[in-house]
């Protein structure tokens, strides 16, 4: 199983990125999805999650109305959509499985993580 995450970048405050997620030999459609991030000298932080057939989204309260997670089970894929991104959304942004029941906020439920992609946002 690898998660390659992709898409982040350099961004003016107010503008959009659209970082995405690969599943690479696993059983995609079977997993709740989520995305997490990770600021410098901060914890870990839930941004979304998914459950694995796409009916179902959670948000942190933080991006609720800028951010859409989705997933394209054909492609092996999770989207981030992130619109009026601000300063404070700079972070590292990872994405991960959970190989049983729902989606979750928490880490610790998540079995297998990416290596995470950069989001800078500029003031």
């Amino acid at each position: 199983v690898e998660l390659v995450e992709s898409g982040g970048g350099l961004v003016q405050a107010g503008g959009s990125l659209r970082p995405s997620c690969v599943a690479l030999g696993a059983t995609f459609i079977r997993y709740a999805m989520g995305w997490f991030r990770q600021a410098p000298g901060k914890e870990r932080e839930f941004v979304a999650s998914i459950e694995k057939n796409g009916d179902s989204t959670r948000y942190a309260d933080s991006v609720k109305d800028r951010f859409t997670i989705s997933r394209d089970n054909a492609k092996n894929t999770v989207l981030l959509q992130m619109n009026s991104l601000k300063p404070e959304d700079t972070a590292v942004y990872s994405c991960a499985e959970k190989f049983e029941g729902n989606g979750s906020s928490r880490p610790i439920h998540y079995d297998f993580w990416g290596q995470g992609t950069q989001v800078t946002v500029s003031s």
